[in-house]
C-alpha cells in the first residue's frame, strides 16, 4: 500500500525537515517488507490566497485517484500507536492501494475535503504548526511500521 503525505505549505532546509526525511526513509526501510509505502510527499501552496477551499482543491488534485483518506484534524479521533499501526494494517489487508495523509493549513482543512476522509485523526487536543504536525505524524507512521515489524522501537 503506497502511503502519501499531502501537506499546504513547503518545509524549508532545517531540523523539521531533517526528521521528517530521516522517518519518511525509516519508514520505507521498515515498511517494505509489510507491503506498507513508499511514502510520498507532496507539498502544496495556495499562492493566490484563496483560503481553505483553494487549499482544498490543491489537495483534492495532488491526491491519487482512489485514495483512502485519513484527515489530520484537532477534532478527529485521537489514537495510540498501536491503534495507528492497526488502523494502517487493516486499510492495507482490505486492499487499498493508496492511502493519502492530508494536513491543512493554518485554518485546517475545508469540510467538504474533510467529510470525504475516511479518518479524521488528532495528534491531540492542542494544535501543532503543519511543519511540527508533518514530523509527529512521519515518526507515528515509522513507529506504526516498527510495531507492525515486531521491532524494539515501540516499548509501550
Amino acid at each position: 500500500m503506497r502511503v502519501h503525505l499531502c501537506a499546504v505549505g513547503r518545509l524549508r532546509a532545517g531540523p523539521e525537515k531533517s526528521l521528517v526525511d530521516d522517518y519518511a526513509t525509516r519508514f520505507d526501510r521498515t515498511g517494505r517488507a509489510l507491503g506498507l509505502g513508499p511514502l510520498t510527499i507532496t507539498e502544496i501552496e495556495d499562492r493566490k490566497g484563496g483560503g481553505i477551499e483553494a487549499e482544498a482543491a490543491l489537495l483534492a488534485r495532488a491526491l491519487p485517484e482512489r485514495a483512502r483518506l485519513i484527515a489530520l484534524d484537532e477534532r478527529g479521533k485521537t489514537m495510540d500507536s498501536p491503534d495507528l499501526a492497526a488502523t494502517l494494517a487493516r486499510f492495507r489487508d482490505d486492499g487499498t492501494s493508496d492511502l493519502a495523509f492530508v494536513i491543512g493549513g493554518a485554518d485546517g482543512i475545508a469540510p467538504a475535503l474533510r467529510a470525504r476522509a475516511d479518518l479524521a485523526l488528532s495528534l491531540g487536543r492542542m494544535v501543532w504548526p503543519h511543519m511540527l504536525a508533518r514530523v509527529m505524524l512521519t515518526e507515528q507512521l515509522y513507529r506504526s511500521a516498527a510495531i507492525l515489524a515486531g521491532t524494539p522501537y515501540h516499548r509501550a
